[in-house]
C-alpha cells in the first residue's frame, strides 16, 4: 500500500514539468484502467518539478545557524495542525435562534454566509478530493534574549524559498510535502492517524486526535474550515487590513488538550480565531495561539512556550465554482518564559512566511485511500508538539539556558546588522 502511494505521488513530481495538470486531466475522460494509468503518468503542475531533496542535513549547507533557523522554520511553520478534530462529512448545525445564545447563532449565520460565498455547501460537499501546489518563502526575522533584540535586516534576501503540494480526500485524509532550503517535511493523515516525517525526528505519529492541516484552512478547504468553526462563538467585530470582519473564536476542549500532552510537556490551551469579511463573507484572517508548559525533570520551575500564528488570506479566485485563496502571509511568534528563564530573560523568536498557490484541482482521477497510507517506518509511539521546540531548550529549559545555536546566531546577526535598520516585515516578503 505504501509503495502504491509513493508511486502515485512520485509520478506526479517526476512528470510535473510536462503533460497534463490535474485540473486538465480531470476534464479528460478515462474509460478504463489503462487510460487512468496513462493520465496519471502525465499529471503535472505546469511549473517546476520538486527537485530531489535530502532527508537529512546537507553537508554543503551554510553555517550551523542557518540550518538551525531552517529547522525552526520547518518545525513550527511546516505542517502545524488545527486545534481540534473535525469531520467535514458531518452536516453543519441548522441555523436556530430558539434557546440558542446569540454568540452561537451569530456564528452559525456567519458560517452559512461563508459557505455560500465559497461556492455553496452542495458543491463543496460533492468534492471527493482536491490538489493544490504552491510556493513559499520562510525567514526568521527577529530574535530576542536577555532584553536584547536582534533583527534580521536582510530578511528579504535571506528568506528560504520552497514549494509544497497538498492532496486531500474525503473524509479526513490528506498528504502534504513541503520542500524548503534543501530539506523536506512531509505529513499525512489516513483518517485515523496523523503522521509527519522530518529530517531531525524521522517518521512519527502525532499525539492526540486526528486534526486537519492548518495550511488547508487558509482558504484552500472552505468546507473543513466551516466545520472547524461549527462550535465557535462570535465574539465581536474588528477591522483587518481595512476590511470590517466578524470574529469567531474556537477553543480546544480539556479532553483534546490532555490527549495532545505527553510526559513533562502539557498543552494548556489552544485557541483559534477566524475573521470573516462583512463584505465578501470569506475568511480573510486566521489567528491561533497555543501554550505549552514543560515541567523540569528535576523538580524545578516549569518553562512555558507560547506559539502564535497570524495569517492573512488573500487573492480569492473561483476554480470550478469553488472560491479558493491563492496567496497569503503568516507571522509567527515563539515566546519562552517562566521563572527558570528569569536569569537570562525571556526569549522570543519571530518568523514569517509568504505563499502563493499556482494550481488547484478537484476530483483528480486515480486518487484513492491507498495513497494516504502512513509510511511503514512510522513507529507505534507518538510525538507531541513540544518535540519541535528549539533543540536543547526542551531539556535545559528548567536551568534557564539559552540554546548554543541561538547564541551563535545572535552573534552572527549582530555583526551583520550593526547599525542597521530592521526589515519592515511580511509585507515585503513576496513569492516571486
Amino acid at each position: 500500500m505504501d509503495a502504491k502511494r509513493q508511486g502515485f505521488f512520485s509520478a506526479l513530481r517526476e512528470e510535473v514539468a510536462r503533460g497534463l495538470s490535474p485540473g486538465r486531466a480531470r476534464r479528460r475522460s478515462a474509460s478504463n484502467a489503462a487510460e487512468v494509468a496513462a493520465a496519471l503518468r502525465r499529471l503535472g503542475g505546469g511549473g517546476e518539478a520538486l527537485a530531489p531533496l535530502m532527508e537529512g542535513p546537507d553537508p554543503e549547507a551554510g553555517p550551523a545557524g542557518r540550518r538551525n533557523d531552517l529547522r525552526l522554520l520547518l518545525g513550527v511553520m511546516g505542517a502545524p495542525l488545527a486545534p481540534v478534530h473535525v469531520c467535514a462529512a458531518e452536516p453543519l448545525p441548522h441555523l436556530s435562534i430558539k434557546d440558542t445564545p446569540i454568540e452561537t447563532s451569530s456564528a452559525q449565520y456567519i458560517l452559512q454566509q461563508y459557505l455560500a460565498a465559497s461556492g455553496g455547501q452542495r458543491l463543496l460537499s460533492s468534492i471527493r478530493n482536491s490538489y493544490a501546489m504552491g510556493k513559499v518563502r520562510m525567514v526568521a526575522t527577529e530574535f530576542e534574549a536577555g532584553g536584547r533584540v536582534v533583527r534580521n535586516r536582510m530578511a528579504a534576501q535571506r528568506a528560504e524559498p520552497g514549494r509544497f503540494v497538498l492532496w486531500q480526500m474525503a473524509p479526513e485524509m490528506w498528504y502534504m510535502e513541503l520542500a524548503v532550503g534543501g530539506s523536506k517535511v512531509h505529513a499525512g493523515c489516513n483518517g485515523k492517524l496523523v503522521w509527519r516525517h522530518t529530517p531531525w525526528l524521522g517518521a512519527h505519529s502525532a499525539k492526540g486526535p486526528v486534526r486537519p492541516l492548518r495550511r488547508a484552512l487558509q482558504g484552500l478547504d472552505p468546507l473543513t474550515a466551516a466545520s472547524m468553526f461549527a462550535g465557535a462563538r462570535c465574539i465581536g467585530e474588528r477591522k483587518v487590513n481595512g476590511e470590517d470582519c466578524f470574529i469567531l473564536k474556537l477553543s480546544a476542549d480539556p479532553e483534546t488538550l490532555r490527549a495532545r500532552s505527553e510526559g513533562l510537556a502539557e498543552i494548556i490551551r489552544h485557541v483559534l480565531f477566524g475573521y470573516f469579511s462583512h463584505k465578501s463573507g470569506l475568511l480573510v484572517h486566521l489567528e491561533d495561539s497555543h501554550l505549552t508548559r514543560i515541567q523540569s525533570a528535576t523538580g524545578g520551575d516549569a518553562v512555558y512556550w507560547e506559539t502564535t500564528i497570524s495569517s492573512s488570506v488573500e487573492d480569492y479566485r473561483a476554480v470550478d465554482g469553488v472560491v479558493v485563496a491563492h496567496a497569503g502571509r503568516s507571522a509567527v511568534t515563539l515566546f519562552r518564559f517562566g521563572e527558570a528563564a528569569v536569569g537570562l530573560g525571556h526569549t522570543k523568536t519571530r518568523m514569517e512566511e509568504a505563499w502563493t498557490i499556482e494550481e488547484v484541482a478537484f476530483d483528480v482521477p486515480g486518487l484513492s485511500a491507498d495513497c494516504f497510507i502512513p509510511p511503514t517506518d512510522v513507529g507505534p509511539g507518538s510525538v507531541s508538539e513540544a518535540a519541535e521546540l528549539p533543540r536543547g531548550e526542551r531539556s535545559k529549559a528548567a536551568a534557564g539556558l539559552v540554546l548554543p545555536c541561538h547564541r551563535a546566531r545572535v552573534a552572527a546577526l549582530e555583526k551583520a546588522d550593526d547599525g542597521g535598520v530592521a526589515w519592515s516585515g511580511a509585507l515585503q516578503l513576496g513569492c516571486k
